[in-house]
């Protein structure tokens, strides 16, 4: 298998409340709480457009304004239909990149979610994904 030669990213922040299900009741987590969450979006790619780019930045603009309009300053258990830990934030949000930008085909999107500024998660479609 070939790894990609040419990778790019760019990140977005949103503040939101949420609380996870499923843990014990003294878990901090259980408990309403909020972050100041920070996404990177990657995509790679082993070729580029006739410009030199792998996707211009500018064409990530639609996850911005989406997290703006869907996550920022909303409480998740409210607004999304999952326990919305970290790992299935960014699962959820390499789909939403996925329907909301015209991703180069052979280009593979890969999702990090930091809730504090030494904590990610990371998903990355598989190799069959794109």
């Amino acid at each position: 298998m070939t790894m990609p030669a040419f990778e790019i990213s760019k990140t977005f922040e949103f503040s939101a409340s949420h609380r996870l299900s499923g843990l014990p009741a003294d878990h901090k987590c259980a408990r309403l709480h909020g972050h100041n969450y920070t996404v990177r979006v990657q995509l790679r790619g082993e070729t580029l457009d006739p410009v030199g780019f792998l996707l211009d930045y500018g064409e990530l603009s639609p996850v911005r304004d989406w997290i703006d309009a869907a996550l920022d300053h909303q409480h998740l258990n409210a607004c999304l239909d999952f326990n919305p830990t970290a790992e299935l934030l960014a699962q959820h949000l390499a789909g939403t990149v996925r329907q909301l930008v015209p991703i180069p085909d052979g280009v593979r999107v890969a999702v990090g979610v930091s809730e504090t500024p030494r904590t990610w998660a990371f998903y990355r479609e598989a190799e069959a994904a794109q």
